[in-house]
């Protein structure tokens, strides 16, 4: 076959290929919302979206907190017992990025300005957005510009602003550095950018408030220093924020400054006799803290000490430190794709989003979208646990375990959410950043039941990977013990009549395919219910062998009874785990194959994606696929399916699977990547690799796809290289593309780290520190140990299977009743009511 290379998508005209940094060359006001997401700095605590410094027009201005948000009372149009009652949205924080730039009083607005030369670049490495400019003034005079942004990786309640402007001729110019209250004001000039008011229905976008969320209760001016410093009170949740900045003048030329405070806005305005060729700059520090409830003043206090710190230090010092934490990151993190520029690039600006989001999140969650924007609510899914922590476990294991404390830490809040439900145990929340169930939809939400299995494997991964054998002890043993119960009490024995022995059944919940739900015995819920339940097992044993003191606490703390343990190894070991003999095929429930086929490739794209144009209880009604269920429990779980069963799954899910999960390219790359579909797993590696960058699924502008970008390094190391470690073990089969010359990346693993290089004739495996690595390549043993690398020569690349998958494979097969599988496109919006018939005149 001849093989394609993965397609570059991006309009290199105006984003050129640079190896570590992310430029545009020319503006574009049509698209501000995805690169305001695009351009986005944050450490994980504080994320400020690419608004230009000067403000004004904008899709949405936006700062966030990692966990500081509103709550608000859901209104069930119908309610019930158990259901959801109380919300919670991340709150856009007072924005503190505007800076104004005025010459002869005539201010610099960017959609109408005369810009001879323009770039803006987010950079990898400095950990900084860098934008450079030349300003024809509408006087003819030529202002150069340099502005740079960082939210501090070293300093994680510390942002660091700059704003340098040389004039070509002398002339009076001002800049006007703001805070803003844009929660409740829209802005200064009460305008709303382009969505709000967005009359489109759509899950993904955040809620919006109708009345005031951030009281104030603290605006202050420090006149002899310049110290301005806000604070407030959210109007239900009680959280609280405090901000302060400092500013400083670095010129020749002679200025003066005025400071102000209002409740909702602050302002630092600089007047500059500027001289020609005299740079104008100035510099702005930025601490925000937050609470659940500790007064502003104390945070104002904070604050400083945070300020003091930063102007002790002074910038040039707070950039090397930002530089060498980086080189820190990309020296373990980094992944290089040999000879393809284009795609290291994507990649790069992807694993760059994953660490914006986690670095410094420590005490708070993973939000879907990062702090990059308000889609989801900020709200925290299973995400996180199957497709972000893979990596953090990998390469910067205490971020892992950070992500894994917060899940410990809802722990409490979980257990009272089971038993609203009549379980026993622990059951987590579909979507919250408090700990608290936020999801209105019961049906796509609560019964995602899964989330206990998600957050469990991820757990049971970081313990194998990292072998934190004090975090298992004292609190993750907590969380695998309370989901086990979870799982034993959901779910029940029953023998089919035939006289075979009976199996565990879960009933009425919901997988991770959105389009198909309550459900009974879906496959990737029963299978991460057996991994969860055998994992508690697993872990209490280690633990009694290992530390006996440590086991006795957890069975006292956990009041774990003598037979429940082995309850719940019965229940694993009896799960059942469909299957259809005639199709060769797991169902992805028991009713699944019921159901008929949804036509996509005769579905118009403008009815995708399907949630958005039709009905759930049409969707419901047949064989289609928001995102790949069966076949990312298979990846997940691969030592308990067959090469043959993967390959005979895939056929069959991948034609009905739409991608309107952002989340479904992964695993659809990874397991097309092992079963022999390689032009098809570059797709789908495409597809999650440039989802944000070139906005595939239409809401980049509400901020990064954090799981997807996450993905992406799973789909370089668990599909390209072929790691699985499932069994406890580390294994390569990799499955290298053809037209790739290499791939480069390093794995930590029990505190050692190996670097490896795949290439399409051999795999080579280098300790870099640490310990001997045992590991398998393609079921060989080898043992990774001292300077002196292993190369293990390869046989090919995998089987290469030609072409994809299609529906018309499946429809006109039988079902087990003899039924043939029939496929169609349900009417759409007005097209039901012009084909129905016109009922009878009973006039």
């Amino acid at each position: 076959m001849d093989w394609q290379p993965l397609v570059d998508p991006l309009d290199r005209t105006r984003f050129p290929v640079e190896p570590w940094s992310f430029t545009e060359v020319s503006p574009d006001s049509a698209h501000l919302g995805q690169t305001e997401t695009l351009f986005a700095v944050a450490n994980g605590y504080i994320g400020m979206r690419g608004n230009p410094e000067e403000g004004r027009v904008a899709y949405q201005h936006g700062t966030y907190v990692n966990g500081f948000h509103e709550t608000f009372r859901i209104r069930h149009a119908e309610d019930a017992y158990g259901f959801a009652t109380v919300g919670q949205t991340m709150v856009n924080v007072p924005d503190t990025k505007v800076i104004r730039l005025y010459v002869d009083d005539e201010p610099l607005l960017l959609p109408v300005a005369d810009l001879p030369q323009y770039e803006r670049r987010l950079d990898f490495r400095a950990g900084e957005l860098v934008r450079t400019l030349t300003w024809r003034t509408p006087s003819g005079n030529l202002a150069h510009i340099r502005t740079t942004r960082l939210a501090s990786l070293p300093e994680r309640h510390l942002a660091v602003m700059t704003y340098e402007v040389t004039l070509e001729r002398d002339a009076p110019l001002t800049l006007a550095s703001l805070m803003i209250n844009r929660q409740d004001g829209e802005d200064e000039y009460h305008v709303s950018g382009p969505d709000a008011g967005n009359p489109t229905w759509d899950p993904r976008k955040a809620e919006t408030f109708l009345t005031r969320v951030l009281q104030p209760e603290l605006a202050e001016v420090d006149q002899a220093s310049g110290r301005v410093a806000a604070g407030y009170r959210c109007t239900d949740s009680g959280m609280t924020i405090a901000v302060a900045m400092d500013h400083f003048m670095n010129s020749a030329s002679e200025f003066t400054r005025t400071v102000s405070a209002e409740p909702d806005l602050a302002e630092a305005r600089f007047t500059v006799q500027a001289k020609a060729g005299v740079p104008v700059r100035l510099v702005k520090l930025v601490a925000y803290h937050t609470s659940r409830g500790v007064p502003p003043l104390e945070l104002a206090s904070r604050c400083a000490l945070t300020l003091d710190r930063a102007r002790r230090s002074g910038v040039k010092a707070l950039k090397a430190d930002q530089r060498a934490y980086l080189d820190r990151f990309w020296e373990r993190s980094d992944v290089v794709i040999h000879g393809q520029g284009a795609t290291q690039q994507a990649v790069r600006w992807n694993l760059f989003q994953v660490l914006q989001t986690t670095a410094r999140a420590e005490g708070a969650g993973i939000p879907a979208k990062g702090l990059t924007g308000s889609g989801y609510s900020g709200h925290h899914f299973w995400d996180a646990e199957i497709y972000v922590l893979p990596f953090l476990t990998y390469t910067t294991p205490e971020w892992s375990r950070s992500a894994l404390r917060y899940r410990y830490t809802m722990l409490d809040a979980a257990r009272r959410r089971a038993g609203e439900l009549s379980e026993t145990g622990a059951l987590y929340p579909w979507r919250t950043i408090n700990g608290e169930e936020a999801s209105a939809f019961y049906a796509a939400g609560t019964a995602q039941y899964h989330i206990d299995a998600d957050i469990a494997y991820a757990l049971a991964q970081y313990l194998r990977i990292a072998g934190d054998s004090d975090f298992l002890e004292r609190e993750g043993i907590d969380i695998l013990v309370e989901t086990a119960r979870m799982w034993h009490g959901l779910g029940f024995m029953r023998a089919d009549g035939t006289g075979g022995p009976a199996e565990f059944h879960i009933h009425g919940v919901t997988g991770p395919d959105e389009y198909t739900t309550v459900v009974n015995d879906n496959l990737f819920t029963n299978v991460m219910a057996r991994f969860n339940l055998r994992a508690a097992v697993a872990a209490l044993r280690a633990i009694e062998q290992r530390n006996p003191l440590a086991y006795s606490k957890a069975v006292a703390r956990l009041h774990i009874e003598p037979d429940e343990v082995a309850g719940w190894l019965g229940a694993a070991n009896a799960m059942h785990i469909p299957y259809d003999p005639l199709l060769g095929i797991h169902p992805q429930d028991d009713q699944f194959l019921q159901k008929e086929l949804w036509d996509l490739d005769s579905t118009p794209a403008s009815h995708r994606p399907l949630l958005l144009h039709y009905h759930p209880l049409v969707i419901y009604r047949f064989q289609v696929l928001k995102q790949a269920d069966v076949v990312l429990a298979q990846f997940l779980c691969s030592h308990d399916f067959t090469a043959a069963e993967k390959l005979a799954d895939f056929d069959y899910y991948d034609p009905l699977t739409t991608g309107d999960s952002s989340l479904s390219a992964v695993a659809q790359a990874i397991m097309a990547a092992e079963v022999g579909y390689q032009e098809l797993a570059q797709k789908y590696f495409g597809a999650a690799l440039y989802v944000d960058l070139t906005d595939l699924t239409g809401n980049a502008a509400d901020g990064v796809h954090v799981a997807s970008a996450g993905g992406v390094w799973s789909t370089l190391v668990f599909g390209f290289a072929g790691l699985r470690d499932s069994d406890g073990t580390l294994s390569f089969d990799p499955r290298l593309p053809e037209l790739w010359s290499g791939l480069t990346f390093r794995l930590t693993a029990h505190g050692s780290r190996i670097a490896v290089t795949l290439v399409q004739d051999s795999i080579k495996f280098t300790l870099e520190d640490g310990d001997p690595v045992e590991l398998t390549v393609r079921g060989a043993p080898h043992r990774i140990e001292g300077p002196d690398p292993v190369t293990v020569a390869l046989d090919g690349q995998g089987p290469r299977l030609i072409g994809a998958p299609t529906a018309r494979d499946i429809a006109g097969s039988r079902r087990s009743d003899g039924s043939v599988i029939t496929a169609s496109v349900p009417p759409s919006v007005g097209e039901a009511a012009e084909t129905a018939p016109t009922p009878p005149d009973t006039a």
